[in-house]
């Protein structure tokens, strides 16, 4: 004998309440969950954004009282950059034609290392575009050379400056005490331009500046201005050269230079 197998009604109603409400009970608890974790993730971002703040404050406090104690106030702060990041100490702006006047700075060591006694001041002019060259105590051209500046375009000059004594026992000297300007050229002219000098001297001057007697040579070969005079107790020998082509482009420009030295 079969026997069929029917469900009751009131059963499968029971059943499906029963699963509704476990399924609603399960919906609540997972919200719930949902917004504890979203409410500490809340309070956790609050605790982060205050204690980023707090970081941010001591850390400007801790800037402030550096500068305080060094003694660097936000106006000398700005100075120190506007150094590092500006011209040329000594190397004014560009004039009506293009030339900057460069002055020797009062504290400035150039090559010649310590133990040097002050030198006086010197000028010079150079068009737009020529900058200084660092030298140094190992500079290939003795530690009696002040200053290089060059142009890649134009030429390059160099300033020797020379303990007088090295050859003469004055303290106050003048270029005209040192000797006239066919001896000058010839004692010190293979030293600026590295080889001997006799025959190739194409001119000579002499001018006057301000009381200052300044001897100006011409080289042929190598190509070179110089322009030598006498303060205190150093000889100064202002030399301005440039390759073959640079001289044929730019003699006037490299002329207008070695003529523009100047001790002040």
């Amino acid at each position: 004998m079969n026997t069929a197998l029917v469900s009751s009604p009131c059963f499968c109603f029971k059943e499906s309440k029963r699963l509704e409400q476990i399924r609603g009970f399960k919906r609540t608890e997972l919200c719930a969950r949902a917004e504890k974790r979203n409410n500490g993730s809340n309070i956790v971002g609050e605790e982060d954004k205050k204690i980023r703040r707090r970081n941010a404050l001591i850390s400007g406090f801790l800037i402030a009282s550096s500068l305080s104690l060094l003694g660097c106030t936000g106006e000398a702060l700005a100075v120190k950059q506007g150094l590092l990041a500006g011209r040329i100490p000594g190397l004014s702006d560009p004039d009506e034609r293009g030339f900057r006047t460069y002055r020797r700075p009062e504290d400035k060591s150039g090559g010649h290392g310590v133990g040097w006694s002050p030198i006086i001041p010197y000028s010079f002019k150079v068009p737009d575009g020529w900058e200084e060259v660092p030298v140094s105590i190992a500079d290939l051209g003795g530690t009696e050379i002040d200053l290089r500046f060059a142009s890649p375009k134009e030429g390059r000059l160099f300033v020797i400056v020379a303990p007088v004594r090295r050859f003469a026992e004055l303290d106050d000297a003048t270029i005209e005490q040192i000797g006239p300007p066919e001896r000058v050229i010839d004692a010190f002219g293979p030293e600026v331009v590295g080889e001997n000098v006799e025959g190739k001297v194409s001119s000579m001057e002499t001018a006057e500046h301000s009381g200052r007697m300044y001897y100006q040579f011409e080289i042929e070969s190598p190509h070179a201005l110089i322009t030598a005079t006498a303060a205190g107790n150093r000889l100064y020998l202002f030399n301005v050269t440039g390759s073959g082509l640079q001289w044929k482009k730019h003699y006037k420009d490299l002329k207008e230079i070695a003529k523009s030295f100047r001790v002040v």
